[in-house]
């Protein structure tokens, strides 16, 4: 046994010829701390419309068994009190629960104020602990508060160059706080005298536009000074206003308009008074040296028409116009409550060539979502295009052939991700996209003459929502991390305010590829805030008989023939996986009816309990599956989670009715497609077999029998992919829980085609959108559709597993596979605290590493082939088992396999 002298205490106990060594601290100078404190799943969030915010807080306690016996929250808006435990708008009083999670139930709380809370909770041995103080502002709470007036520059719709807006306004006395609310149909940047307000991009997010549109807050207080200053908008036409032309109609959309914004700016003096600075008739309108900007493909801009300090008050408008008013967009304009888009990494080229005297390439090392900034100088009226491209041709060129298929411009100076700047002529000029983004990894620079340019002439940044990190994986197998690393490089670049399947080709919010993609994106990213405004996103789309479309938001393309459940059953199974992962309910409470909906409108066209809506196992290697079966197994799952939120949400007829309903498709599955005798499904695909597994379709004594027998026709392929999307989220867990885990680690490290490891071993740095290199459609180079293998490796190699009965990893289920790289530790900052799940092998014997973080439990499962060992209940702590192992298949086997 290991001395540690650092820890004062330890216990080893005997377990069934294992060693256990449990680590914790529970000196008398321990303490338990609440710490994380968020409202509405933000830090310190500013200008929230929620009437009853949910308020969440963990412990940071390392002693076994640390737990929180009770709490008690106040509220009020005088922060020092608050932190004396004195809150006049809210005093829970003292709570007996070790619930993290709760709602505000003080006073109402008013629009335009700051609140202060803090929470104190009993520890394990009924000691108490405050918090820090925490924060949260109400915003505008609804429409009637707002001020200011939509306005616009008065153009046309497809009135190319971009508007831009100030107006001049004086502060005359001493500031106290000053907050800027705006909201804009279409896209914005703000800023206040010459200065850029905040660091969001591409806000506000996409929504349904005639339905709901979105405004931001944003503390100003440090931008304003006394006397004279300016606030300037520019607007940006985002997916509201969309003028270039793609298959999916963008440009068709219900709601498209020339960009409008509101805007009211609440100053506090000092002395108590406030005013408000509103749009209004009073602003000012001009052009600019944006000339084009379209999310979709490119941004155009003219040097030479900048109007330096535009946005100040010292600049000469006299010659810009006045603006008029505009209708509000939908009736709905609410707090964007959701995690931002920035800028998170900048990358300066691994490569840089010169092709022509004329054209040059920058190759940045890796596939993104970003956009890049050019700063160069050169003679005036110098056209330069910057080609953004993920290949490049046989002559070294940028190629754009696998991602411009579905382009349909409508003039050719629009052009498909490749922004164009006119030079100025002045010492140096500098470009980056501000209303766009592409999916790339190299940037060709081609000018109409001759320029200097450089390496550090081009800078490529990525940029997406920015989610805080969740979940790593660290292993002696390379591959495993560079599958990972890619997959997470995947799914950040196809998040923008809501899940994408390519940053380049489409930017569709399409709902397989975010559902299929669900547990690799919560294991590895605190996303909740963007899934909240996506299944939002979800009900304003839904039509009244249910149906919902394959992309959302839309403009009105998706709600076709294939439209079914094994995509749109987001609206049930996003939901599902946020209660799974943070123990809240509300999604799930406020899709419910949503959900009734679309589970009754398939019920009506299914009277037998089977249904082939859907579009199927998309991209399949070779075989075709049944889509009757794969849809129906769909139709079965958001029956059951249906029928769970009835206990909660509906009523027990309700409950009754869907559970039957759940009941009555799994049979109609198993009795048309379940060869009881071979278990077998269909034809005995991989993905035929995979999928009733994995969502639990199959009778309980035949499941061994069809893992088998998977297992099986996955030798036969010589342990290769025969899958499409469907097939590919299932077929890794399908083998991992039912008995065959070396055979799921066999698929998931094969290195030749097809298989992941075949994308990273010829040198991808993100997920593909086709097994075949070779193919000649569907050919993105980052996709997030078979993106799945990124949970399990925390879910089929760590074993980390939330528990239906306790969810938010409040109970925490542990199988660890303890099979391949001789070193392999997953950890998951959950709801609760980071949970590690590792070992290390040493010969024949293995060093299993577990952490379960305060105020939860867990419950250990050991592989069948660690000796002696059994099932173990586990409290909060940190342990260290020691195991015989019978047999260790391992990754130098894999590796030969491949070879």
């Amino acid at each position: 046994m290991r001395t540690q002298k650092s820890l004062s205490w330890k216990a080893a106990v005997c377990w069934g010829g294992a060693i256990l060594v449990s680590v914790g601290s529970c000196g008398a100078s321990a303490r338990c701390r609440p710490a994380g404190l968020r409202c509405e799943h933000l830090a310190a969030p500013m200008g929230i419309d929620a009437a009853a915010p949910r308020l969440t807080w963990r412990l940071e306690d390392d002693r076994f068994g640390a737990c929180q016996r009770a709490y008690r929250i106040v509220v009020g808006t005088d922060s020092v009190a608050v932190g004396r435990g004195i809150g006049e708008m809210w005093d829970s009083g003292r709570v007996a629960s070790d619930g993290m999670l709760t709602r505000y139930a003080g006073k109402a709380l008013l629009p335009f104020t700051r609140y202060f809370w803090r929470v104190t909770v009993w520890d394990r041995d009924n000691r108490t602990e405050n918090s820090p103080v925490a924060a949260f502002e109400t915003g505008m709470m609804e429409m009637a508060n707002w001020q200011g007036a939509w306005i616009g520059d008065g153009r046309d719709p497809d009135y190319k160059p971009a508007p831009y807006f100030r107006k001049v306004f004086s502060v005359e006395k001493a500031v106290k706080s000053a907050r800027a609310y705006i909201a804009a149909a279409g896209l914005y940047e703000l800023s206040i005298n010459g200065e850029r307000v905040g660091d969001h991009r591409l806000d506000p997010m996409y929504t349904r536009f005639d339905r709901r549109n979105l405004y931001v807050t944003y503390d100003v207080t440090g931008w304003l000074r006394t006397g004279a200053n300016a606030v300037g908008v520019l607007l940006g036409n985002g997916w509201y206003n969309h003028q270039s032309g793609a298959v999916w109609n963008f440009d068709r959309a219900p709601w498209r308009n020339r960009p409008a914004f509101c805007f009211d700016l609440r100053i506090e003096y000092e002395d108590g008074t406030h005013e408000v600075v509103a749009s209004g008739l009073d602003w000012k309108t001009s052009g600019g040296p944006l000339r084009f900007n379209s999310i979709y493909t490119s941004e155009h801009y003219d040097a030479s028409q900048e109007q330096p300090g535009w946005d100040t008050p010292e600049f000469d408008d006299s010659a810009w116009h006045g603006v008029g008013y505009r209708s509000a967009p939908s009736a709905c304009v609410a707090a964007q409550q959701v995690v931002p888009i920035r800028r998170t990494a900048e990358y300066r080229p691994v490569a840089f060539r010169r092709l022509s005297d004329t054209s040059w390439l920058y190759d940045f090392g890796q596939n993104m979502a970003g956009i890049t900034r050019l700063k160069v100088s050169g003679e005036r009226g110098t056209r330069i295009r910057i080609v953004h491209a993920e290949r490049l041709r046989p002559d070294g060129h940028a190629d754009l052939s696998n991602i411009d298929v579905y382009f349909r411009p409508k003039e050719p100076e629009d052009l498909f991700q490749t922004d164009v700047v006119v030079l100025s002529g002045g010492a140096e000029d500098e470009f980056a996209a501000r209303f766009n983004y592409k999916g790339f990894r190299y940037a060709e620079v081609i000018a109409d003459r001759p320029v200097a340019l450089s390496p550090e002439s081009l800078t490529a940044y990525a940029q997406h929502s920015d989610v805080e990190p969740k979940g790593r994986i660290a292993t002696s197998n390379r591959l495993i991390e560079r599958l990972w690393e890619a997959t997470n490089r995947s799914y950040l670049s196809n998040l923008m305010g809501y899940p994408t399947d390519c940053p380049q080709r489409e930017k569709n919010g399409w709902t397989g590829d975010g559902h299929l993609a669900i547990e690799t994106a919560l294991y590895n990213y605190d996303g909740i805030t963007v899934y909240e405004k996506w299944l939002a996103d979800h009900r304003d789309e839904q039509q009244p008989n249910g149906v919902l479309p394959d992309i959302v938001p839309t403009g009105g393309w998706g709600y076709g023939t294939e439209n079914g459940l094994d995509w749109t059953s987001t609206i049930a199974l996003i939901p599902w996986n946020l209660y799974l992962f943070y123990g809240d309910p509300t999604p799930l409470q406020a899709c419910y009816e949503s959900i009734k909906r679309y589970v009754d409108y398939v019920d009506r066209r299914s009277p037998e309990g089977l249904t082939a809506w859907g579009r199927g196992d998309w991209v399949p290697v070779r075989s075709q599956s049944v889509k009757e079966l794969t849809s129906s197994v769909y139709f079965y799952v958001d029956a059951t989670i249906l029928a769970r939120a009835a206990e909660w949400f509906g009523t027990e007829e309700e409950r009754l009715r869907y559970a039957a309903l759940a009941d009555k498709i799994r049979e109609a599955v198993n009795r048309k497609y379940l060869d009881r005798e071979t278990g077998i499904y269909a034809q005995g695909t991989q993905t035929e077999l995979s999928v009733p597994l994995y969502w639990g379709v199959v009778p309980e004594e035949l499941r061994s029998k069809v893992a088998e027998q998977l297992a099986r026709r996955v030798a036969e392929a010589d342990y290769h992919l025969d899958v499409g999307v469907l097939g590919a989220k299932a077929i890794l867990s399908a083998l991992s829980e039912n008995g065959q885990v070396e055979t799921a680690y066999r698929v998931a490290v094969r290195t030749t085609y097809p298989s992941w490891g075949w994308w990273i071993v010829n040198g991808a740095t993100t997920l593909l959108e086709n097994w075949d290199l070779q193919a000649t459609r569907d050919i993105s180079d980052n996709h997030m559709m078979f993106g799945g293998i990124g949970g399990w490796f925390f879910r089929g190699l760590g074993g980390i597993e939330p528990d239906p009965e306790a969810p938010g990893f409040k109970h925490i289920v542990l199988h660890p596979a303890l099979v391949g790289p001789d070193r392999f530790e997953a950890s998951h900052d959950s709801p609760y605290g980071r949970i590690v799940s590792g070992w290390e092998r040493r010969g024949a014997r293995v060093i299993y590493r577990v952490t379960v973080p305060p105020n939860s439990t867990a419950t250990l499962y050991c592989p069948p082939h660690v000796r002696g060992a059994r099932r173990q209940k586990l409290e909060a702590g940190s342990y260290e088992f020691d195991w015989e192992v019978v047999r260790w298949f391992s990754g130098e086997e894999a590796e030969n396999e491949n070879r």
